[in-house]
């Protein structure tokens, strides 16, 4: 069952106003208008923590000789109904001709107000739509795919601090993700994490080992410490998981 949609647009300080069509056909121009340049977020994934509003920028450029009201765009898997939960502020129109507009819009995604579920994170289709005065509208696909991820977690402890060069030193840490539907971070277990060092004085981490996080999302590993740097866990994401890396444990080697 899709989700009712609650956009508000606003334009110019304008009232915000209540809007939901139906289909989706494929293709530009149907009903006389034509969506082009639609961009959502530019191209990056859409990565949703429990708590925190996540803002998304889109743009889009709309040629009709129709009078219209509503425009912008949306994401949505198998129809025009069955939307992540947002709201929607849609600029003025910039005129690049007589029937061609360009719109700055941003997608709002608040999971601390909203009823989110687990399963709504991955792959999401872009439509466009608008409504014209006096009634009707257009629906197009635009046969784009936008990433919706639950955001993920990495705490990190390398011991024993100090520690001596030739020692072994022990690295931890654990893996969680946004659980929307319980508003909580939880284990993520099962996951490749790359383990980075980052000696002292450098701007960048190299990785020196893969490890595999057990079905709790507990990290362990051992190095051999050899010179005073920095410790890090990098999950690289999937499909339904955003990217993320724990913050860096630093290690004197004496």
């Amino acid at each position: 069952m899709g989700k009712q949609v609650w956009k508000a647009v606003t334009a110019g300080g304008a009232a915000a106003a209540f809007v939901a069509l139906a289909a989706v056909p494929a293709g530009a121009a149907e009903g006389g208008v034509s969506f082009t340049r639609v961009r959502v977020n530019g191209g990056k994934p859409i990565v949703i923590g429990v708590s925190k509003e996540v803002a998304v920028p889109a743009s889009f450029r709309m040629t009709t000789s129709h009078r219209w009201k509503w425009p912008a765009v949306f994401l949505f898997r198998r129809t025009a109904d069955d939307r992540l939960w947002h709201a929607i502020e849609t600029s003025d129109c910039v005129r690049v001709s007589t029937v061609a507009c360009d719109f700055q819009e941003t997608m709002y995604f608040d999971p601390s107000v909203w009823d989110m579920r687990n399963s709504e994170a991955g792959a999401r289709t872009v439509g466009a739509e608008v409504s014209f005065d006096g009634g009707g509208g257009d629906v197009d696909d635009k046969g784009l795919t936008a990433y919706v991820k639950r955001n993920s977690r990495l705490t990190v402890n390398a011991s024993p601090e100090p520690v001596s060069r030739g020692r072994t030193l022990t690295v931890t840490g654990k893996v969680t993700r946004a659980d929307w539907q319980s508003r909580k971070y939880v284990s993520y277990g099962d996951r490749r994490v790359s383990l980075q060092f980052k000696p002292a004085g450098s701007s960048s981490y190299t990785t020196v080992k893969k490890v595999n996080a057990n079905g709790s999302g507990a990290l362990r590993t051992t190095v051999t410490a050899s010179t005073t740097g920095s410790w890090r866990w990098v999950y690289y994401g999937n499909t339904t998981t955003g990217r993320s890396a724990s913050s860096g444990d630093k290690v004197v080697v004496n």
